[in-house]
């Protein structure tokens, strides 16, 4: 299995990559984080030197200092200079030196208590090492979880206290690693709202490279991810380690290389107004981490972390289960609708062929805007001429699944429920609001509110037969100060996060068969600890399909097809207010799990019957682009004219190209594909045309595009028997 311990090494080793850590008299060193080795006898060791202003935890070794060694744990104070990994406050000081005293190897995965953790699948081992700082009283266990059918890594941490005082954690990341010196360049994930998921890419020198959130919230602008690759490497080729969160709140992400060109990773919670008092025999736990390692470029990286993702933090229920095709009434609608309305939409989505109706914000309370009623969780049955379950009815009974938009965390000061709890509410005494979107935040570190919303939200899902809900958040935290204490203000974010996670894992276990979808605004809370409930994510509010390309091209490399919402919204779009083709905005949503938000009864019988056609296709390649390895073909975010995607599986591929502007006398793009047999015949579905894997990956494929801007064109192969 992946865990083996010889003399004073341990191998934490899954399908292809290993991490090698020595017991050197308790200090934990890492030997090597790669490619497999299943037998290690240091040949990449650290040369021991005495390096000038490195100090020693010896004076007869002045060769040893933690200034220089490769480590899993960053202490505080004792001559390691870079970024520590835990900062403990206790008696007078920060110092702590953390000795291995023990281990122990578990069979399966260990969960992180009140966090989201993966589900292990059929074959996972745990490595548990015990490290104690006898002084301050305290100790660190460190855990590394190994897979067996993926080359990733997952880890975390926990720190107990049995010392009879309490102490008070100002950072304790959920894993560090440090790396030998080499050109590197880092990789992250960022953007803003509407933009989100967008790929930096930059070299690392000596400094820190960090990213991070405060935002209570992982953030539009940042992913809770950070990918160190070989300066050289590409798609094709080259190693790359990723680093990831499975966290939804504040979070820090850091690559610093220090003055002798070595460097130090590290993830886990923003240390930034962060402090947790641990009174005595208290355990606080960190979110997991996971570690992913690819020799095979970034296509590699991406095939093992959607992989990971797919079948180890996805709810198993709908790991494999094909998404429905949609439509959202929001953009045909917004908050004027009635039950003539969403009827009129539905009878069209079911005549299209659409499997799921979603009824988004406007349907309870008072709520005409966006300025009252949340909270409020009471059916508007004026407004839906009846029952909600009258309407699901209409719905089920045109063969289509219902949805529903919920926006369980905030609250609105125009609200009954404001009224009769206005302290439950986020806010500091003495200080008036912070509004954004004109709404407030419920304090989910209070537990009576994680009740009440327990309660609320399960009462509504037992007495309505619905199918999918759409859970949004539409702000992000200020004003932290319920607490009756300077430390209960600083534990707030991450207590918030652990009532967020009690909240939303109450709600997926009571109700199994509902499918969640995480929104915030678009992708402003699109993470793992997210979607370890939510199975599918909606990565942004901007439907524009020419904006989308970017945030779906990002999205890509670490996140699975699967978990990713794309819409056809109407021309000119609503945020961008670009007209482009219908068969472009079908196409690029088809790179996604498809849907529509437009008016359906708006469409001309032309576009009614492009919908009818881009549904029926969908259905025939949704298990190449919902389940199949995906290959960037073209960047859209290294200023090309183009891109373009390609999904393969089984015996199917389908390729996706836009062309964004217009060109003239310039040679027509040549695709070459890739995944598939050299010597198998893949027939162009549509059209008597059949080429062999070989021609299509080595000599390529010439589009042949007309004039015009935002034209797109999608190949469909069926590979021959």
């Amino acid at each position: 299995m992946g865990i083996t311990v010889k003399d004073n090494l341990f191998y934490i080793s899954s399908k292809d990559s290993s991490l090698i850590l020595e017991n050197r008299q308790g200090d934990l060193l890492l030997k090597h984080l790669g490619k497999r080795i299943t037998s290690y006898h240091f040949s990449n060791t650290v040369f021991e030197k005495d390096h000038a202003f490195s100090g020693n935890p010896s004076p007869e070794i002045r060769t040893y200092s933690y200034d220089t060694q490769r480590q899993v744990v960053g202490s505080y104070g004792f001559g390691d200079f870079r970024h520590p990994s835990i900062r403990v406050q206790h008696q007078t000081n920060e110092l702590t030196q953390f000795k291995l005293v023990d281990f122990d190897i578990i069979d399966g995965i260990v969960e992180a208590q009140g966090l989201p953790s993966p589900h292990s699948g059929e074959k996972a081992e745990t490595l548990v090492l015990v490290l104690e700082d006898s002084v301050a009283k305290l100790t660190l266990r460190l855990y590394y979880t190994a897979f067996e059918d993926t080359s990733t890594i997952t880890t975390f941490a926990t720190l107990k206290n049995w010392s009879d005082e309490e102490v008070v954690i100002h950072r304790l990341l959920s894993t560090m690693l440090d790396l030998p010196a080499k050109k590197y360049d880092v990789l992250t994930l960022q953007g803003a709202y509407a933009r989100e998921k967008t790929v930096r890419r930059q070299a690392l020198q000596q400094g820190t490279f960090s990213i991070s959130s405060n935002r209570g919230a992982s953030g539009h602008g940042q992913t809770p991810a950070l990918i160190l690759t070989d300066n050289h490497a590409t798609e094709d080729s080259g190693e790359s380690i990723a680093l990831q969160l499975l966290y939804s709140g504040n979070f820090q992400a850091f690559a610093q290389e220090n003055q002798l060109k070595e460097v130090r990773l590290g993830i886990g919670i923003n240390d930034d107004n962060f402090a947790w008092e641990l009174k005595a025999e208290e355990i606080f736990v960190t979110p997991v981490a996971m570690m992913t390692y690819s020799d095979q470029g970034l296509t590699g990286l991406t095939e093992e972390s959607q992989k990971f993702v797919q079948n180890h933090i996805i709810p198993q229920k709908y790991s494999q289960k094909e998404r429905p095709v949609l439509i959202n009434n929001w953009e045909a609608t917004y908050f004027d609708f009635n039950q003539k309305k969403l009827v009129e939409l539905a009878d069209e989505a079911s005549q299209l062929g659409l499997e799921l109706f979603v009824l988004d914000d406007g349907w309870f309370g008072n709520r005409f805007d966006d300025n009252r009623a949340l909270g409020d969780w009471t059916v508007n049955e004026e407004k839906l001429g009846g029952s909600l379950s009258a309407l699901i009815s209409e719905v089920h009974d045109r063969g289509m699944q219902f949805g529903l938009w919920v926006e369980p965390e905030m609250i609105s000061e125009d609200s009954e429920l404001y009224q009769a709890h206005p302290d439950w509410a986020i806010q500091t005494p003495e200080r008036s609001h912070t509004y954004s979107r004109n709404q407030l935040m419920l304090n989910l570190a209070n537990p009576k509110v994680v009740a009440y919303l327990k309660e609320t939200f399960h009462d509504l899902l037992t007495k309505n037969p619905i199918d999918y809900i759409k859970w949004d958040y539409n702000r992000n935290m200020t004003n932290v100060g319920n607490g009756d204490t300077y430390l209960e203000t600083q534990m707030q974010s991450h207590a918030y996060m652990l009532g967020f996670y009690e909240l939303v894992d109450y709600l997926t276990r009571q109700h199994p068969n509902v499918l969640f979808e995480s929104c915030s605004g678009g992708g402003g809370r699109n993470d793992l600890g997210a979607m370890r409930y939510f199975p599918q994510v909606w990565a942004s509010d901007n439907t524009d399909a020419i904006a989308r390309l970017p945030i779906q091209y990002g999205s890509s490399y670490l996140y699975p097809t699967i978990s990713m919402g794309a819409h056809v919204s109407a021309s000119p779009n609503h945020q961008m207010c670009r007209v482009t083709p219908f068969q472009t905005r079908g196409h690029v949503a088809m790179m996604g799990n498809l849907g529509y938000e437009l008016d359906l009864t708006k469409l001309t019988e032309e576009e009614k019957t492009l919908v009818s056609e881009q549904v029926a296709l969908y259905k025939k390649i949704r298990p190449l682009v919902q389940f199949g390895k995906q290959y960037r073909l073209i960047n859209p975010e290294q200023g090309s004219n183009e891109a373009a995607v390609q999904f393969v599986y089984d015996n199917q591929t389908v390729v996706t190209y836009v062309r964004i502007q217009s060109t003239i006398e310039t040679i027509e793009t040549t695709l070459k594909l890739k995944g598939l047999e050299t010597e198998t015949l893949y027939r162009l579905e549509g059209t008597e045309l059949v080429y062999s894997g070989a021609e299509l990956m080595y000599a390529g494929l010439t589009l042949d595009m007309p004039s015009g801007d935002y034209l797109s064109r999608q190949f469909y192969f069926v590979k021959q028997s």
